[in-house]
């Protein structure tokens, strides 16, 4: 099974890139079990749409 670290990894890894099927499969599998690493992949998507709009709001005030 995977383990936390390579988990968030995978999380932070999925935000700059596509997963490979079997990445794919084995995070699925383990944030289903993992109630942390599943509120830490939600934790990164919230964190990657207020940056998104800090950076949007930014460029509209110049």
């Amino acid at each position: 099974m995977m383990k936390c670290t390579e988990a968030t990894q995978l999380l932070s890894e999925k935000m700059d890139r596509s997963l490979s099927s079997k990445e794919k499969i084995n995070l699925g599998v383990h944030t289903a079990m993992c109630p942390a690493c599943r509120q830490f992949g939600k934790q990164m998507l919230s964190l990657r749409k207020i940056s998104q709009q800090y950076v949007n709001h930014k460029e509209g005030n110049n």
